[in-house]
């Protein structure tokens, strides 16, 4: 694992908060050279350190019908490979959109995407559970996002009540 430099540091802070800052700014809030910037970006790009930029999309603010599961598995490791060949062999399919190693009550916890709720239980039933070293699965969809990556999604309403002072 590599250490990074404090302006590759300040550089990933601010791109996370907002990916779509230019070097020129990232390089005013910084109070760099934009040509500094600019390499650091280049560097953390080449070593894959960024692996992508994204925007957060609240979906439920469109007709999507998309479902998503997060998916408990309990696995037996590997010989040799530990949890690595497992979990490569469930992350490579489309469906899944990650994939963690955890502590505690199971191993592996799976998000996957459907169009539907037949299709996650399809998913789980046909290509997650038949995998020899997958002991049990529990999977638990989720029914609405408040807040994900930072970002709350709800539309607060302002308190707009008058203050009591004593």
């Amino acid at each position: 694992m590599k250490q990074l430099t404090d302006l590759k540091l300040k550089v990933l802070d601010l791109l996370n908060e907002d990916a779509r800052r230019s070097p020129a700014l990232l390089a005013t809030l910084i109070g760099v050279e934009e040509e500094a910037v600019k390499e650091a970006i280049a560097e953390l790009e080449k070593d894959h350190v960024i692996v992508k930029y994204a925007a957060v999309v609240n979906w439920s603010k469109i007709e999507d019908e998309t479902v998503t599961a997060l998916i408990e598995v309990q696995i037996t490791p590997e010989r040799g490979r530990g949890f690595e060949g497992i979990a490569e062999r469930i992350y490579l399919y489309p469906q899944v959109k990650s994939v963690y190693l955890m502590s505690g009550a199971y191993d592996l916890l799976v998000e996957v995407e459907g169009r539907n709720l037949r299709e996650v239980a399809n998913f789980v039933s046909e290509k997650l559970s038949p995998i020899d070293s997958v002991l049990s699965t529990k999977t638990n969809f989720i029914l609405k996002k408040y807040k994900q990556d930072g970002i709350i999604f709800e539309d607060r309403e302002e308190d707009n009540r008058l203050m009591i002072s004593p």
